[in-house]
C-alpha cells in the first residue's frame, strides 16, 4: 500500500469518526509516523509503506479516531516561536492565546526588565512565550496542578527558556505590588456548556483547567494587589463574557480597560491598568 493510498483510507476513516479536518490530520499523523514533512509526503506519494510504518500510522490514526486531540497524538504543538510538548496534563495551546501573548508583549514594550506573573500556566505556553520574546523579563508561572507544572518544566527544558514555576492556588492571593503584568487564561467554561463541547475537549483535556466561572473574578481581585502602580492585568475570557469582564475590571478599580478580538473576530482578551 502506497503513501497516497493510506492517506485516502485514513482520511475516510477520520471523516467517518467526525474529525473536523480529516485530510490534514491524516497527513500530519503520517508525517509523524514516517518522520516526513507534508511536502515530502507528496513527493513520495507512490512509495509503498513497510509493515512497521503501516503499524505505526495505524496506531496514531486509531487514537485520533477516538477523538484524542491531534496535539496529544502528535505529542507536540507549535505556539508562537516555540514547539511545546503536549499531553493530557494540560490544555492544548490555542491560537487565541497567541493573541493574549501579543497583547502582553505590547504592554511590556519599553520595560527592560519587567516582572510578569502567569496564573494557571498549564503547559507553560504563555509564560515561556513571553520570556522567549521579551528576554529581559522575569516570569513567574503558577498552577494548582502538579501534573501541569511537571509538563511546564519539561517545556522549559525543551525550549531552553527559563521561567520560575510554582505550585500555588489563589487562596493566599498573589503577593503585593510585585509585578508589572499579571496574565491568565483561566477556566471559563460553564457547567452547562461542558456537555456541549467537542469530544476532544470534553473527554480528553483536563476539566480542572476548563470549567470554572469564578476564577476570572478571583484573579481580577487578587491581581489588583499584586500589580505595581501602572501595571496591567491581561485575561483571556469567553467571547460572550468579554463585556461583563470588562465591567468587572472597572468595578475593581482598573483603568484603561480594553477588549481585543481574537483571530476569528470574537471578543477574547480583556485588559486593564492598576492606577
Amino acid at each position: 500500500m502506497t503513501v497516497g493510498e493510506v492517506l485516502r483510507r485514513a482520511t475516510e476513516y477520520l471523516a467517518g469518526k467526525g474529525v473536523e479536518s480529516p485530510r490534514l490530520d491524516a497527513e500530519l499523523l503520517l508525517g509523524k509516523a514516517l518522520t516526513l514533512s507534508r511536502v515530502q509526503l507528496y513527493m513520495e506519494h507512490d512509495r509503498p509503506l513497510a509493515e512497521p510504518e503501516r503499524d505505526a500510522f495505524r496506531e496514531l490514526i486509531r487514537r485520533r479516531g477516538e477523538r484524542e486531540p491531534l496535539a496529544y497524538v502528535l505529542g507536540e504543538w507549535g505556539f508562537r516561536r516555540l514547539t511545546l510538548a503536549t499531553d493530557r496534563r494540560a490544555l492544548v495551546p490555542r491560537p487565541e492565546t497567541e493573541v493574549l501573548v501579543e497583547r502582553c508583549l505590547a504592554l511590556l514594550d519599553g520595560l527592560p526588565a519587567p516582572r510578569v506573573l502567569d496564573v494557571g500556566t498549564g503547559s507553560g505556553a504563555i509564560a515561556l512565550a513571553i520570556a522567549d520574546e521579551h528576554p529581559g523579563s522575569a516570569v513567574t508561572a503558577i498552577d494548582v496542578s502538579p501534573e501541569a507544572l511537571a509538563l511546564a518544566r519539561e517545556n522549559s527544558a525543551r525550549t531552553g527558556v527559563a521561567v520560575e514555576l510554582v505550585e500555588q492556588d489563589l487562596t493566599g492571593g498573589l503577593g503585593e505590588a510585585e509585578y508589572d503584568l499579571v496574565v491568565s487564561n483561566p477556566p471559563y467554561v460553564t457547567e452547562e456548556e461542558w456537555a456541549t463541547l467537542q469530544p476532544e475537549v470534553r473527554d480528553w483535556e483536563p476539566r480542572l483547567a476548563t470549567v470554572g466561572e469564578d476564577h476570572t473574578d478571583e484573579i481580577a481581585d487578587h491581581a489588583r494587589d499584586a500589580l505595581r502602580p501602572g501595571g496591567h492585568l491581561v485575561l483571556e475570557v469567553a467571547d460572550l463574557r468579554a463585556q461583563a469582564v470588562a465591567a468587572l475590571l472597572e468595578r475593581c478599580g482598573y483603568e484603561d480597560v480594553t477588549v481585543t478580538e481574537d483571530l476569528a473576530g470574537r471578543d477574547r482578551i480583556v485588559e486593564g491598568r492598576r492606577p
